[in-house]
């Protein structure tokens, strides 16, 4: 690789302040950054609202590693509760592996000094005892002072509670759930408790359970309830997204039973009748994700000022509600929002663009708010970048399965090559987000195309559930199929097709080399590779994920060793570059060491590279710059370019 190639893989991926796990209060907003250049210190930053000029004050003033750990993926690693008119900031370190505490007060402004904006009421303190496990951040504050939560202790989630008067406590442990538990919230008055519960062998975006619990004057839990309704969920197995208090009585989430995440109101005035207050049913639309990691937001407010996100086509939408009815509804330039807050009238989000990076928007509906996003914010827009392009083409069983297209920026060649990339998870999307590796390829000359092949989400529940019993035959069908159809319309050249894909992607990738000749190549980062493997060792969050994508595992035992491409690694005659952290957790790197003699002995392009301090995804800047250098290198040699 050339100096200027080495220079512009350092500039693709650059990096900026992080600005993690947003989240506004009152008139300031807060966030997690890096302190330093260690990545394993980082703090709690704060300033004023809509004020991009001010500095940082750092909230948080020893060192810790503040990080969420739950259920192996994680998610926000803090909160703060706006509590007696106080700012309580509780958050999970994994130094200490405990939480930790803090209030403050805000600052007058005509009192502010020194990048100052909030006063500390009460020094940080070590509210838990060190855990032997893994603290979620949905807490709840009762009157009483008491903190409620949920932990992951010995392969079981509890609801806990802790006393805030009090330091280095054993956590009291409520209830022991059947299994899995997340989502706890509560109402403004925190004498009601929601929650959502799950158990095999199901994941939760499968089927779980929305819970109320009833908190008695003491903080004692006086009554536990589990919603059922028989237009919702008494016949079917439905999913609950991010059960929210708008009011003292009043509970929104979303809810899959029409066949999307559509929203449902309900009134817990009585926690023995609880009833729906209003229903809203909208095809095409979905108001909810797979909840892979905890504190996905896609809804925040008060009834009186109510606003949610939701997916249209291959946009985003944000709805205003007053009093349970639809006001407005504003379309977006965003393909992904994350950290969606909203306090009275002020919303808070990160949104990412086709054409931009996630930029933090600050928005103040108090003012007067335009119909489309676009005419209120200024976005600075990446030049000579390649856009998206939306193409449905037929899949398996000649259903419609969605993609998108980048075409090439430079030509290069008579007939561009081809790179399809099959996304993670397997119930993972491609939204059309800028990605760094998409736009570097088309730079080279490449035609880049990802496959949203069926189970992915974001096309509803039917869409979603293709891929049920077929995981390692619908994916590799679609990504072939589409492969297929761009060399029909003389968009590509079918004779350099390479195929891409990350953790399940590899799967999908490798499998697409086994059966059939359409792909030269494959470059696959941490992939599955042994599903036998998989159902033994992977961990407590995915145990029960191959019950769906495969099948029981002692009914389904033939296609669990005949969808592994560790069974078949000798047919595989063409070049494979594979890239795994060794320390990764979820899929051991040792799956990847078992085949790479066999590989490397099949082929002589074929590589294996291991990076020591990388894990189940690649962080450091330093690795992704050798991945994309070598994966040019390796492309070079295996198509001959």
């Amino acid at each position: 690789m050339s100096n200027d190639d080495k220079l512009e893989v350092r500039q693709t991926l650059s990096k900026k302040k992080d600005f993690k796990e947003l989240s506004i209060i009152r008139d300031i907003i807060f966030w997690i950054d890096f302190v330093g250049e260690d990545q394993n210190e980082n703090g709690i930053f704060a300033r004023p609202f809509n004020d991009k000029e001010a500095f940082p004050q750092k909230l948080t003033s020893k060192k810790y590693n503040i990080k969420n750990n739950f259920h192996g993926y994680g998610g926000k690693s803090y909160k703060c509760i706006n509590f007696k008119n106080n700012f309580y900031l509780i958050w999970i370190d994994q130094i200490t592996n405990a939480l930790w505490f803090q209030i403050f007060r805000e600052v007058a402004s005509n009192n502010i000094t020194q990048h100052k904006y909030l006063d500390s009421v009460q020094e940080p303190r070590q509210l838990s005892k060190s855990i032997d496990g893994n603290f979620d951040s949905s807490f709840v504050i009762s009157q009483k002072d008491f903190l409620y939560g949920i932990c992951e202790i010995n392969n079981r989630d509890y609801l806990f509670s802790l006393d805030l008067k009090k330091t280095k406590q054993d956590i009291c442990r409520i209830i022991k759930f059947k299994n899995f538990a997340g989502e706890l919230s509560s109402n403004t008055s925190a004498s009601l408790l929601s929650w959502v519960e799950w158990d095999s062998p199901h994941m939760p975006w499968e089927k779980n359970d929305l819970c109320f619990a009833q908190i008695d004057s003491d903080g004692e839990i006086k009554t536990i309830k589990k919603f059922s309704n028989k237009l919702i969920n008494v016949k079917k197995n439905v999913s609950f997204f991010q059960p929210f208090w708008i009011s003292e009585t009043l509970l929104v989430c979303s809810e899959d039973s029409s066949g999307w995440w559509n929203l449902l109101f309900l009134d817990v005035s009585e926690i023995e009748n609880i009833f729906i207050k209003k229903r809203v049913e909208r095809n095409l639309i979905e108001y909810g994700v797979p909840q892979w990691v905890s504190g996905i937001k896609f809804f925040s407010g008060t009834i009186k000022n109510f606003f949610c996100v939701g997916k249209k086509e291959d946009s985003l939408i944000v709805e205003q509600y007053k009093d349970l009815v639809l006001v407005k509804e504003f379309s977006t330039p965003f393909t992904a929002i994350s950290d969606f807050n909203v306090f009275r009238n002020k919303v808070l989000l990160r949104g990412y663009g086709s054409d931009f990076l996630g930029i933090v928007f600050e928005i103040d509906f108090a003012e007067k708010v335009l119909s489309n996003f676009s005419e209120q914010i200024h976005i600075d827009h990446i030049k000579d970048c390649s856009k998206p392009e939306t193409f449905w083409f037929k899949g398996f069983e000649n259903q419609s399965t969605h993609s998108f297209l980048y075409k090439p920026l430079l030509e290069n060649f008579r007939k561009p090559p081809l790179l399809v990339r099959a996304h993670s998870g397997p119930t993972s999307f491609f939204d059309g987000s800028y990605n760094s590796e998409v736009q570097y390829w088309t730079s080279k000359g490449f035609f880049v195309a990802e496959v949203n092949y069926g189970g992915s989400s974001g096309f509803g529940k039917e869409y979603r559930e293709r891929l049920n019993y077929k995981w390692g035959i619908v994916d590799s069908y679609d990504c072939k199929a589409l492969a297929l159809e761009l060399s029909k319309l003389n968009l590509v050249d079918s004779e350099k097709v390479v195929i891409s894909g990350n953790s399940a992607g590899g799967l999908t990738a490798l499998n697409c080399l086994l059966f059939g000749s359409i792909f030269t190549a494959a470059i696959c980062k941490y992939p599955v590779i042994d599903l036998k493997d998989m159902y033994y060792n992977t961990h407590r969050f995915e145990k029960d994920y191959l019950n769906s994508l495969i099948g029981n595992y002692e009914k389904n035992y033939d296609d669990y060793i005949n969808r592994s491409p560790i069974n078949h690694i000798n047919k595989i005659k063409k070049p494979i570059l594979l890239f795994h952290g060794k320390k990764d957790k979820v899929i051991s790197y040792k799956q990847t060491l078992k085949i790479q003699e066999i590989l490397i002995q099949n082929n002589k392009y074929s590589e294996v590279i291991f990076f020591e301090n990388e894990g189940h995804g690649f962080k450091n800047i330093e690795t992704k710059e050798v991945v994309l250098q070598k994966s040019q290198r390796f492309l070079k040699n295996a198509l001959n370019i």
